[in-house]
């Protein structure tokens, strides 16, 4: 006879336990809970600007002159080199200047011709001049006689004229400095036929030197001529004061900047071509005052940038817009959307989200190291001074 105690489950029993087992291995696990980040905070305050916007220009003569011939002809000669000082008076090229010696000798054969004519002209008056006298011929006569002497004259005038203007032709085939100055550029060679005013040779006046830069449109307007800035040559040395001496009426029609020329004073001008740094004191916002933010607390949200506000009263950070007006070295200034005393996430701001539960990041203190093998000798051979006085006592006393 069995007992109730040695039945065997049943298989209704046995499947029941087998499916909540299963169903058991196969529930997902419950996630763990994110855990509090850490953040460094920041106070938003106000502080004084410490950069300036600076242009890069070049040195160049006030004076640039582009020399060329006054007529046309082939290049025979060019004295002049590309860095060669020049003096006023100086060769520089030399034309072909055959033709306008043939053109010379002819005029001069024009005005040989001319004066003959005036000469017989004027003895022909002269001779009727006396026959009107004796009332041999009639005044009408006489005036034709002046009339023919006058033309002649007239002819023999235009023929020195001809020949002084065809002898400047000639003196024209020969390219001479104006000024004295630095060739800066070549422009045509030997063999090169060149028209009447092409530039051939490139100078720059020696006197005055100007820096030219170029400023975009959003700034040009705040530079006037008179205004101060400071230049300071690349290659180093000391700082140059200079004043804005013209800007350019128009932009150019590559670049679409405006080109400024500043006049540099003082003994030492760096060299022609040398490159500058100028800052117009016009543009500087050196001293003024506005927010700064370092540029890790700055993230993209769509098209404008925003930053994390931490709120103390809930421990959570929540995104707020701001807009940047400009860069101050490794900083950015906010025109709006920060006041001061707020706080702000200052690094890690790509891993938060709206409404995250954040803890303030509080730097570790480094604890000073202590002397440990003194401590041990304080307190191992002090309380032996007792035992031994101890032992002595004891030994005397036996």
């Amino acid at each position: 006879m069995r007992t109730p105690f040695t039945r065997r489950p049943s298989l209704r029993y046995l499947f029941l336990v087998a499916s909540i087992a299963l169903l058991a291995a196969c529930s997902r696990p419950t996630p763990p809970e994110e855990p509090v980040r850490a953040v460094k905070l920041l106070t938003v305050g106000v502080g004084a600007l410490q950069s300036s916007l600076e242009y890069s220009g070049e040195v160049r003569a006030r004076v640039e002159s582009r020399l060329g011939f006054r007529v046309a002809g082939k290049i025979v000669q060019r004295q002049a080199e590309l860095g060669q000082r020049v003096k006023a008076g100086q060769v520089l090229a030399q034309l072909d200047p055959r033709d306008y010696q043939l053109a010379t000798d002819a005029a001069r054969a024009q005005l040989a011709s001319a004066t003959t004519q005036r000469d017989l002209a004027a003895a022909d008056y002269k001779r009727y001049q006396t026959l009107k006298d004796q009332n041999f011929i009639s005044g009408a006569e006489l005036e034709r006689r002046e009339s023919t002497l006058k033309a002649a004259q007239a002819a023999l005038d235009q023929a020195r004229a001809q020949l002084s203007s065809q002898g400047n032709q000639t003196a024209y085939t020969t390219l001479v400095a104006d000024v004295s100055g630095v060739v800066t550029g070549i422009e045509a060679e030997p063999g090169q036929v060149v028209a009447a005013g092409t530039p051939v040779v490139r100078i720059a006046q020696d006197g005055a030197r100007d820096v030219v830069f170029a400023v975009p449109e959003d700034k040009v307007a705040q530079i006037r001529p008179g205004q101060e800035v400071v230049a300071r040559v690349w290659s180093g040395g000391a700082q140059l004061a200079g004043q804005v001496r013209e800007v350019a009426a128009s932009a150019d029609a590559a670049t679409r900047t405006y080109q400024v020329k500043v006049a540099l004073e003082g003994a030492e001008v760096p060299p022609l071509g040398s490159t500058v740094y100028v800052t117009p004191k016009a543009l500087s916002h050196a001293g003024a005052v506005a927010i700064k933010l370092p540029t890790s607390a700055l993230r993209q949200e769509g098209q404008t940038t925003a930053v994390w506000v931490y709120d103390p009263a809930t421990s959570t950070v929540k995104s707020q817009v701001v807009q940047i007006a400009t860069a101050d070295g490794n900083d950015a200034v906010v025109a709006s959307g920060l006041t001061p005393g707020m706080q702000v996430v200052a690094t890690g701001v790509h891993v938060l989200s709206p409404g995250q539960k954040v803890m303030v990041y509080q730097p570790k203190t480094a604890v000073a190291p202590v002397p440990k093998a003194q401590t041990a000798i304080n307190s191992v051979a002090l309380p032996a001074a007792p035992a031994a006085s101890a032992a002595a006592a004891a030994s005397s006393a036996k």
